[in-house]
């Protein structure tokens, strides 16, 4: 456990489980509690520059709609009483957003940005489509301290068991096609004609997609984007896959290796780092895909595994 999530726990522990026992204890196995979405503390990765902004320690309390109705709002009012008393100088506006009571299905809702179905914990493949897939992690991350109903953690297990195989394979060939369009073809062109600014793009968006798809091929849903490369050098065992993105990351861009080379579709220009990179990135994924028999012809250029992906 983070010492966020232990400083979170400690708080629960000592303050608000007696508040909710002491002031709504025939409610009490209806409420679920825990440190769960938006922030650095949830995904365990604060520090000293986190705690710049919008960091304090507190819970989220989750109940479902018929419950705040009856009892929520009271229990919202005691909580926050409670904060005040006890960390006022900690809490921003934003946080205690973040923070404090809210219904299951708004908090799924909120953060997935589409309308959760938390009474039935069922999902459609629409939704699945349509939902924010950066921010599932966000939705799953922290520690639920307490959940006795198991509404709250239901809803949360259907997230964690992952995409079905169908949007699965579709979230994969999309950031196929990213890769390579981005990396293995618009890069070069952009680099031929000078374009630096437009090639720095495209780095970007390929660095991004491969990140992605490694996640994806490890049925791992990635953390929010500044945490994206951390969250993948711990889930790269290996560490060569990160380090490749490190490295393609830091790599200058150098116009001279474009001076004295003139622009083919069919031939990589291998003076360019970059582009050297970019195809070992890509001789990376194609193995994983392999490995996962969802390939059975073998090729760097990613864009051609699109269609027996799909």
């Amino acid at each position: 456990m983070n010492k966020a999530a232990e400083k979170n726990r400690r708080f629960y522990e000592l303050y608000v489980k007696d508040l909710i026992h002491t002031k709504f204890g025939e409610y009490e196995n209806r409420i679920a509690v825990g440190i769960v979405g938006e922030g650095s503390d949830c995904f365990g990765y604060d520090d000293e520059i986190s705690r710049d902004h919008d960091f304090g320690t507190g819970v989220c309390l989750w109940v479902n709609d018929e419950d705040m109705e009856r009892f929520g709002y009271l229990l919202s009012i005691a909580y926050n009483e409670l904060v005040d008393s006890k960390e006022r100088s900690f809490y921003t506006d934003r946080l205690r957003e973040r923070r404090g009571v809210s219904t299951i299905h708004e908090f799924y809702s909120d953060i997935l940005h589409i309308d959760c179905d938390t009474d039935h914990c069922t999902m459609s493949e629409e939704n699945w489509m349509k939902l924010d897939h950066s921010c599932l992690k966000t939705a799953v991350n922290g520690e639920v301290f307490r959940d006795d109903a198991g509404e709250f953690t239901a809803f949360r297990n259907l997230l964690l068991s992952y995409y079905p195989d169908r949007v699965w394979r579709l979230r994969i060939a999309e950031q196929l096609h990213l890769y390579a369009s981005a990396l293995q073809v618009n890069y070069s062109r952009c680099m031929a004609r000078n374009d630096i600014v437009a090639a720095e793009l495209c780095r970007s968006k390929g660095l991004s997609a491969a990140m992605e798809l490694y996640f994806l091929l490890k049925r791992e849903y990635p953390p929010y984007y500044k945490w994206t490369y951390r969250a993948l050098t711990e889930l790269d065992e290996e560490g060569l896959f990160s380090a490749k993105i490190r490295e393609l990351a830091e790599e200058r861009i150098n116009p001279d290796a474009w001076s004295t080379t003139r622009y083919h579709p069919n031939r990589l220009n291998y003076i360019d780092h970059i582009v050297s990179l970019s195809e070992e990135i890509a001789s990376l994924l194609e193995e994983m895909l392999w490995e996962q028999n969802l390939i059975r012809t073998r090729s760097r250029y990613l864009e051609i595994h699109v269609n027996e992906i799909l």
